[in-house]
């Protein structure tokens, strides 16, 4: 009856029980060892051990009599904890050893997942730690759990400011985004705030946090304004210089094969390796700055910098001092420490002046200087600075009628135009037409993401019709504005796609006798102070306005004014 009862106990037990006998044999096998090993009590009882546990080292605790506690052993396919000891009679001899041991398998893997955990999150905290950005993180009732260095560097609050505390903790002006994300369970971004006892300007992105659908708390990251500020000022800045110092055309990039276009090349490909000054002439969009470009990198100036100064874009009283730089205390606002000029800036390389045409008759008479003397004066200093430029001007103006009505020095024309080349306008190598509207059209798959295959017939007439005053760039705008009226899955242009050409608005028109009777001077004449007139009045006599519309400087348009006798 107890024998019954203590076999009871035994396999109610969750550890597993094994004993042997003296002669190594199996007289104890509970319900918990069936279960481990594999084996039936009826099957193994009576059975070496050595047969039943292949690894066992029960045997061992009968020779040494010495227990062997908290062992890991391999059984099968899983991963036991045994203690193993000797069985002792009343008078202390060995009468066989018992293993009592347990599956630590689950254990285990839970033990090392608990590792990964820990590893993983130290991971993550030092990532957090690492990055510039400032991260604040808090729990689902919105305190704060977390924040990383950059966050005190840019708020100025500690962890023990901030960990613990409500979430409102470090605002200085506006709401809490983290209760916001809290209550709505929604990211906000882009939302400026000030933080901070030094009330800082910030840009602040937070997003809830949810483990299996259960919301945890919520994670902010924030910017510092004045930073972002900096850097699109930096970006701005080296973009302005990017543009200003690379020269980024080749001849090769120059479209069309026209005889016009190609000698025209060819003749820029002689004048590049030479030190000559360079007058790019040519109506405006015919591609005088592209030319400007190539001479620059076929020639052995390719790794000087390449700047470009557009001489009707500047203000006439700050262009004397861009091109030529000035000292400290020449003007009210001069900067600390004086200013470098732009040929200056471009010694050892070319100076591209467009709109040459475009300066006044004191500018005039001081770059006529720079190009004698090889020199420039910044403006009020007394010491002149020897430079070594290449300079290539360009202009669409008459300068031999700005010459005529003392508007321009002849002087300075003869150094300016030692080597002339005129870039032809369109409607003079209608040839090239289709070749130059492929090329546009590639270069608006790319920008625009468009896979445009052709045009039709109708279209390439209409365009081979029309006289193109903007030239190469009124043919990329046109084409531009055909491109955004196309549906997106269309790869053809057609005539609908096109926008109304000037040609087609205009209600100026010449009778047969006039161009019979007439130069082509005097016809362009009447055609330039007609459309003058008309668009003066349309813009009210805004002179502004009307300079804008005809895409001219306004300096142009009060010449062309005076040259009509309008007012």
């Amino acid at each position: 009856m107890l024998e019954k009862g203590i076999y009871s106990i035994l396999n109610s037990t969750h550890d597993a029980m094994v004993a042997i006998d003296l002669n190594e044999r199996i007289v104890i096998f509970n319900t918990a060892a069936e279960r481990l090993i594999g084996k039936q009590a009826s099957e193994v009882i009576g059975k070496p051990v050595g047969e039943v546990i292949k690894n066992t080292r029960l045997p061992q605790i009968l020779k040494t009599g010495i227990a062997e506690i908290n062992q890991q052993q391999n059984l099968g396919d899983i991963i036991i904890i045994t203690n193993r000891v000797p069985v002792l009679d009343d008078k202390g001899r060995i009468i066989g050893a018992a293993a009592v041991f347990r599956d630590i398998s689950e254990v285990k893997q839970l033990a090392e997942k608990i590792t990964n955990l820990q590893q993983i999150k130290s991971l993550l905290q030092a990532i957090i730690d690492a990055t510039q950005d400032a991260i604040s993180v808090v729990d689902e009732n919105g305190y704060g759990i977390l924040i990383n260095p950059a966050y005190t560097k840019l708020t100025g609050l500690r962890e023990e400011d901030v960990l613990n505390k409500p979430a409102t903790v470090d605002i200085a002006e506006g709401e809490s985004m983290h209760l916001h994300v809290l209550k709505t369970r929604k990211p906000v971004k882009g939302v400026v705030m000030k933080v901070g006892p030094h009330r800082k300007e910030v840009i602040v992105n937070v997003a809830p946090i949810e483990v299996n659908g259960e919301l945890k708390g919520s994670v902010g990251v924030i910017h510092d304004i004045s930073e972002l500020k900096k850097l699109s000022q930096e970006l701005y800045k080296a973009k302005r210089i990017i543009r200003r110092l690379e020269a980024k055309y080749n001849f090769s990039d120059i479209v069309g094969n026209s005889e016009k276009i190609r000698a025209v090349i060819e003749q820029a490909r002689r004048a590049a390796p030479t030190p000559a000054t360079v007058l790019l002439r040519g109506e405006s969009g015919t591609g005088k700055e592209m030319f400007a470009h190539a001479i620059h990198n076929a020639s052995n100036r390719i790794s000087g910098q390449f700047v470009r100064v557009n001489c009707a874009a500047i203000n006439e009283n700050l262009l004397e001092s861009e091109l030529f730089g000035y000292v400290e205390g020449a003007f009210s606002g001069a900067v600390k420490g004086g200013k470098v000029g732009l040929f200056e800036e471009a010694h050892g390389g070319t100076i591209f002046l467009d709109e040459i045409g475009e300066i006044s008759w004191n500018l005039q008479t001081k770059l006529l200087r720079v190009l004698q003397e090889k020199e420039v004066l910044r403006v009020g200093d007394t010491k002149p600075r020897p430079i070594d430029v290449r300079v290539i001007a360009a202009t669409n103006a008459d300068l031999e009628r700005l010459i005529d009505n003392k508007l321009f020095r002849r002087d300075l024309y003869y150094r300016l135009n030692v080597i002339p080349i005129f870039i032809p306008a369109l409607r003079e190598r209608e040839e090239d037409l289709y070749e130059l509207i492929m090329h546009i059209i590639q270069k608006l798959n790319q920008e625009y993401g468009r896979n445009i295959l052709k045009i039709s017939g109708e279209v390439y007439n209409s365009l081979l019709n029309y006289d193109w005053p903007g030239n190469v760039r009124e043919l990329e705008n046109v084409l531009g504005r055909a491109v955004i009226n196309m549906k997106h899955y269309e790869t053809v242009i057609e005539l609908k796609h096109l926008p109304l050409l000037d040609n087609q608005q205009r209600d100026i028109s010449l009778t047969e006798k006039e161009i019979i009777n007439n130069s082509y001077d005097e016809l362009f004449a009447k055609w330039e102070k007609d459309l003058l007139t008309r668009v003066l009045k349309e813009c009210n006599g805004n002179k502004t306005e009307t300079a804008r519309r005809l895409r001219i400087s306004i300096r142009n348009l009060y010449y062309k004014l005076e040259k009509y006798g309008l007012k």
